[in-house]
């Protein structure tokens, strides 16, 4: 048994020193060095706000030549339907015409027959 504790207190004595040496203190930061690093920020941050501000101002003007773009391709299929209505307004008053016309020539043709049958003599006389 007392073997035993010796190889412990053995074992605790070379251990133990290792274990407090293995923790290192931190190095102590002056006042300027603390000022230093952010002034550094401040410049890194300042130069990433201009950077957004760059990308920003590039994804407005995109933002408008896409406006623009739409509202020429908006207006131009405007002015294409306007065109095939117009076109097809006008056909169809062509056709409204035509089937006018086309009724009287008919009434006109059913009147000139009538006339040509009555003027006529009967089939079996001549």
């Amino acid at each position: 048994m007392k073997k035993l504790i010796m190889i412990v207190l053995l074992v605790l004595l070379f251990i133990l020193p290792l274990a407090v040496s293995a923790v290192e203190t931190a190095p102590r930061i002056n006042d300027r060095e603390i000022v230093e690093k952010l002034t550094r920020l401040e410049e890194g941050q300042k130069h990433l706000e201009k950077r957004m501000d760059d990308l920003r101002a590039e994804m407005n003007s995109r933002s408008n030549t896409l406006e623009w773009m739409l509202g020429i391709f908006i207006t131009i299929s405007l002015v294409i339907l306007g065109f095939v209505l117009r076109m097809q307004w006008q056909m169809q008053k062509r056709l409204t015409t035509a089937e006018t016309v086309l009724s009287v020539h008919s009434d006109e043709l059913s009147f000139l027959k009538n006339l040509i049958e009555k003027l006529l003599p009967p089939r079996g006389v001549l």
